[in-house]
């Protein structure tokens, strides 16, 4: 293991000092289980990103036509123009 200093607002340090004792633990250990967290996480969405990316069947099921209806949906939805909400009802 590695020690690091950090520089942090006064009131970061004074909020983690009580978070950490609530949780029983140290800030530094805190600090060290976010980080792995994060780390973690990264690596979760990583793998998963490239595991989509790589996988031909998904850009082949709904990759073109997919995006030619929701362009199609949404020029649709240009054509019609706002509705004018103030002058609903009025003759």
């Amino acid at each position: 293991m590695k020690n690091v200093t950090i520089t942090v607002e006064d009131s970061v340090l004074e909020w983690a000092r009580i978070e950490a004792a609530r949780r029983g633990t140290s800030v530094s250990r805190m600090l060290g289980d976010f980080m792995a967290e994060m780390q973690r996480r990264e690596d979760t969405y990583e793998r998963a990103y490239l595991a989509w990316r790589t996988d031909e069947r998904t850009w082949q099921a709904g990759g073109a036509s997919s995006t030619k209806n929701a362009a199609r949906s949404a020029a649709g939805k240009r054509a019609a123009g706002p509705k004018d909400l103030n002058h609903e009802g009025v003759a």
